[in-house]
């Protein structure tokens, strides 16, 4: 089996089939450790998706959040209980690749990959993907999952289609002590000037990683947001270590997950949460997914078997993540037009509050939130007509 990019999805992938007694080769272009753009929160639902035993390298320890709407009415909630941890994505990405390699996967690293073929020439049966590298190299697998990011070529093959692309930029900015000191164990999240943009800052030791996203074409003002946020914070003076930014991209609910032996997962499948372009606990998840069930698609004997175990693969994905994709969308759309309605009710409505604690901790999920609470069920109904209203009065 062939796992292609070694992010968490893949090495969650790889680890899952390694674990199961497959023989796993895992392909990654860079050499690692490589940095991603990314603030490298792990919320609870990541933690509970990682190998047992597997120890965070965790940076800091969030206790505290202050939610700020464009810089304004500012407020900091606390919690006596961790409320998610932060992690260098380096580190953590290396960590994982070790955890399957010692599980019994294979890394290879300065492996690009071209294209994969599931016809023609290259391939010597039914039972068999051929994944040919860019200098012509050609691997053959019984299976192949596409971890290779967002913009994946396994995707590609696949037919992976997308209905929400956004732009995120971030910069990693070193600080003196006092300045850290100020941050520890407490995060910014700032509600941006954009419909549907925020802003964070997530310290890390010495570090702040400072960033923002919005909706992909509005890239000038989003860079002026991250310069202007930045400037606000009083961090204008530092020089950052590293200035990155990065597309996210999410599926559209009809978009395939697999295509005879190949599966994709994470970023390569548009998997994330819509609102917050959470990602790394989808990655986990999909992954880990994504290796259990190739695994059952390596061992069929025709396509028929192949398809059913791709298909199931797919229920299982959507049954759970899509699920939480469908209610994230939704919160978007409430955000993109509400933002301050969100912001006075996390900082001034404990339950809010406390169902965001509960999130954040993986004790409770959005879904579940909604599905058990008649008052927050009754809010999003009312909102979601709302948005049904507006966009009927604007045709």
């Amino acid at each position: 089996m062939i796992v292609v990019g070694a992010g968490p999805a893949g090495a969650s992938a790889a680890y899952a089939a390694a674990v199961a007694g497959r023989r796993v080769l895992l392909l990654e272009k860079a050499e690692l450790p490589r940095y991603k753009t990314c603030g490298g929160g792990i919320i609870g639902p990541s933690r509970d998706a990682l190998p047992p035993g597997f120890e965070l390298p965790l940076r800091d320890r969030v206790h505290a959040v202050t939610f700020s709407l464009d810089g304004k009415y500012a407020r900091t909630r606390r919690s006596k209980q961790m409320l998610f941890g932060l992690i260098n994505r380096p580190e953590f990405d290396h960590q994982l690749v070790e955890a399957a390699q010692k599980a019994g996967a294979q890394l290879r690293t300065g492996a690009t990959v071209a294209r994969v073929e599931q016809h023609g020439p290259a391939v010597p049966d039914r039972r068999t993907a051929a994944v040919v590298l860019t200098g012509g190299e050609t691997l053959l697998a019984h299976a192949v999952v596409g971890a290779d990011g967002s913009a994946s070529r396994i995707g590609a093959h696949v037919g992976v289609k997308l209905d929400q692309v956004d732009l995120g930029l971030e910069a990693e900015i070193p600080v003196p002590e006092t300045v850290a000191e100020d941050w520890k164990g407490r995060v910014l999240i700032d509600w941006g000037p954009m419909p549907g943009s925020y802003g964070w800052v997530f310290p890390k030791g010495d570090t702040l990683t400072v960033g923002v996203i919005s909706a992909r074409g509005e890239g000038a003002a989003t860079k002026r947001y991250l310069e202007d946020f930045i400037a606000r914070l009083g961090l204008a003076g530092f020089e950052p270590s590293i200035s990155s930014g990065h597309l996210t991209r999410c599926r559209s609910d009809d978009s395939p997950l697999s295509r005879g032996r190949v599966l994709v997962c994470g970023d390569a499948a548009g998997l994330l949460e819509p609102w917050t372009r959470e990602g790394i606990s989808y990655a986990l998840r999909s992954g880990r997914l994504a290796g259990e069930w190739a695994v059952r698609v390596a061992e069929a004997h025709d396509a028929v078997d192949a398809r059913r175990q791709a298909l199931n693969y797919a229920f299982a994905v959507r049954a759970g993540l899509g699920v939480e994709m469908s209610l994230g969308r939704r919160m978007l759309g409430v955000f993109e037009r509400r933002p301050g309605l969100l912001h006075a009710a996390i900082t001034g409505f404990r339950p809010a509050w406390n169902a965001f604690a509960r999130i954040t901790r993986g004790s409770s999920s959005l879904t579940e939130i909604v599905r058990t609470h008649p008052l927050a069920r009754r809010a999003l109904s009312v909102l979601d007509r709302e948005e049904k209203q507006g966009a009927e009065g604007s045709a």
